[in-house]
């Protein structure tokens, strides 16, 4: 549990301090009061670095540095950023790291307006959703997806060179293949679990009957994808020479949500989208319920301005399933959030300073 943040020079706070329950806390304020930037310190206390963009960025404008102190229940940690040359240092408990260690790695599942176009918009959108919903759930597959990432930019580079020759390349396609094999291997068995239980929980949100099935949507066969990718980068090596990128591996691949057989991107109501995802993000928390490596740390709920983005009867179905989390909603109007739950809350106001 979260129990105090402190911010100096981040984002625009100079000088601030939260403390928090471990229930429902209510983030009140007029809009630009800095509600998000709050959401996005504590998403960075646990996770490392920012959801909306460069952690360089967190810097109060016109400051060499900024500092997020949080106090955990049974530990503490701290953010130290420089700004120019850039570093960022972590202390756990008086031990500094220079990257965030797996094993302090936190749960968050996050809901933030931008995820409402996550379905209409670019694959590029929905593969950084669900690699990341997979990275917090399984700590192997952050590291496969880092190493994949590299040796990609590693053989985009020496596609970009005069007269590269195949086999130069061949032993950075065979690392790249199997890698995205492993990628591949993990998206699937993360689409079988949300499969088994996100039609139910898209029931229970909209009151609607349809199905939902997500599908991930490759050119190569998922049973083989190894040799198949393999197979596609030689052959298709002077295309991608001559657009000096490799087009070919899950960095290309997208996920499909589909409601009662039909495509979401096209056919789904404004109504309909939100409940497809409020339903994922009760399905990303059923998952950690139900995961091995972190079953016994229930996940923070960062909820930006959902409340104005839901009808009542969605906000109930949302309320009903925070009971057993710590939880942190930004609104404009305290009161809106406050009737859709029994417990107190925790009414913090963004102009809380020190």
């Amino acid at each position: 549990m979260l129990s105090a943040l402190e911010l100096t020079n981040i984002r625009s706070y100079k000088n601030a301090v939260f403390e928090f329950s471990d229930g429902v806390n209510i983030v009140v304020g007029p809009n630009a009061s800095g509600k998000t930037n709050l959401l996005e310190s504590i998403y960075m206390s646990t996770r490392g670095g920012s959801f909306k963009s460069d952690d360089q960025n967190m810097i109060f404008r016109g400051e060499a540095w900024g500092r997020i102190d949080a106090n955990f229940i049974d530990h503490n940690r701290s953010i130290r950023l420089q700004k120019e040359p850039f570093l960022k240092k972590l202390v756990f408990d008086e031990v500094e790291k220079k990257r965030m260690p797996s094993d302090k790695l936190l749960p968050v599942v996050l809901f933030e307006p931008a995820h409402l176009i996550m379905l209409s918009g670019e694959p590029e959108g929905r593969r950084s959703y669900f690699d990341n919903s997979i990275s917090q759930a399984n700590s192997r597959y952050s590291t496969i997806l880092k190493n994949y990432k590299r040796t990609l930019q590693q053989r985009n580079r020496l596609l970009k060179q005069d007269n590269i020759a195949s086999g130069h390349l061949f032993v950075w396609d065979l690392r790249l293949s199997e890698l995205a094999g492993k990628i591949v291997e993990e998206r699937k068995a993360y689409l079988e679990f949300l499969n088994t239980q996100i039609s139910n929980n898209y029931r229970a949100v909209s009151g609607n009957k349809e199905t939902i099935v997500l599908v991930y949507e490759t050119k190569l066969s998922t049973d083989q994808y190894v040799s198949q990718m393999l197979n596609k980068l030689k052959n298709d090596l002077e295309l991608d020479i001559r657009r000096g990128f490799t087009g070919t591996g899950p960095h290309r691949d997208d996920f499909i949500v589909m409601l009662d057989e039909n495509d979401a991107r096209y056919s789904a109501s404004r109504g309909e989208n939100r409940s497809i995802i409020l339903a994922l993000k009760i399905s990303e928390l059923n998952l950690y319920e139900n995961n091995p490596e972190s079953s016994d740390i229930k996940p923070l709920l960062l909820l930006d301005d959902v409340f104005s983005e839901l009808d009542g009867k969605r906000r109930k179905t949302l309320s009903a399933s925070l009971s057993k989390y710590q939880t942190f909603i930004t609104t404009t109007d305290a009161d809106v959030a406050m009737d859709y739950f029994s417990q107190n809350c925790n009414i913090i106001p963004t102009n809380t300073t020190i």
